[in-house]
């Protein structure tokens, strides 16, 4: 465990943070975001392809080791303080080494960004079991892993009288929100790390830990090709709506002590805007005393969907 260092300015001054998939993209902007805001840094990445597989940067110690040693050298050029971890976080022995990782270089974990991801995208009939699996793999075990190891820390932390102000920021998607035609395995994923989030949220407040997930939508590896007209950058001199680090702020707000209180919620974030996301919850209910027969619980339903809210449109679709 290395020694404190002096105190940092900013609003997450001495706080420490752990990004998974912080070598590119959101990932990256979200590291170089809390570190320019004080917290020192554990950054992961497996420099893998856009759809998981080779064509990636290996990670390594040297400085051209990798997206997550160039994010590090980076921090460092300007001042802060990070340090690389290349485990699989959707391994239980990577998620425990990511936290071991930022105690032993900086003695605490205050806050987790799960971000990792990658796509293997295709429409249903053609999409077969391995696609499907490593997808919700890396997106959904991804996700559970690294919040149980940092979860059963600070719920130590906490039985020890040491009670966290500790922040989880989950990534989920518009395409877990509202579907993504072509998508089923990485909008499936999405979707569950929004109940993941929630129950997380409401296991683990008692422990001083704070879980909310995010929707972003930003020019990435995983977006640039899939929807390159949305993602273009713009012409010179103009506000870049698409770039990851537009995202960042309100991610480092989450990860901070100043979000005190904000638990179990999902936004959406792109470009200069924030939207509270409201799930799903009651709308127009037919009650009675008995059993209906097929043709009128159709009849019911009818009734019920001319008073309901349209469902959103799924990502795709015209």
């Amino acid at each position: 465990m290395t020694a404190p260092t002096a105190h940092r300015a900013g609003l997450c001054a001495d706080r420490v943070v752990a990004v998974t998939g912080a070598g590119r993209g959101l990932g990256r902007a979200h590291a170089l975001a809390f570190a320019a805001e004080g917290a020192r840094v554990v950054v992961n990445d497996l420099g893998v392809g856009p759809d998981g597989g080779g064509g990636g940067t290996p990670v390594g110690d040297g400085p051209s080791g990798g997206p997550a040693r160039a994010v590090v050298d980076e921090i460092v050029a300007a001042g802060g303080e990070a340090v690389v971890h290349g485990g699989d976080i959707a391994t239980a022995e990577g998620a425990a080494s990511l936290v071991a990782t930022a105690l032993d270089a900086f003695g605490r974990l205050d806050t987790l960004v799960n971000n990792a991801g990658f796509l293997r995208d295709r429409m249903l009939v053609n999409l077969d079991e391995d696609d499907w699996d490593a997808v919700v793999r890396v997106h959904l075990r991804g996700h559970f892993l690294p919040l149980k190891h940092a979860a059963a820390h600070w719920r130590a932390e906490s039985k020890a009288g040491r009670t966290p102000a500790a922040r989880v920021i989950n990534t989920s998607s518009g395409a877990g929100l509202l579907g993504s035609v072509g998508q089923g395995n990485y909008a499936a994923a999405k979707a569950g790390i929004v109940a993941l989030t929630l129950v997380a949220a409401a296991e683990l407040g008692r422990y001083g830990v704070h879980v909310n997930a995010l929707a972003p939508a930003a020019r990435t590896r995983m977006t640039e090709q899939t929807f390159a007209e949305a993602m273009a950058a713009p012409g010179e001199g103009r506000f870049d709506a698409m770039d990851p680090a537009n995202v960042s702020p309100l991610v480092v707000w989450l990860g901070s002590a100043a979000s005190d209180g904000v638990t179990g919620r999902v936004f959406e974030a792109a470009a200069g805007r924030i939207t509270v996301m409201e799930g799903w919850r009651p709308g127009p209910t037919d009650d009675r005393d008995a059993r209906r027969s097929p043709a009128e619980a159709g009849e019911t339903v009818r009734r019920l969907l001319a008073d309901a809210e349209k469902p959103g449109q799924v990502y795709g679709t015209s």
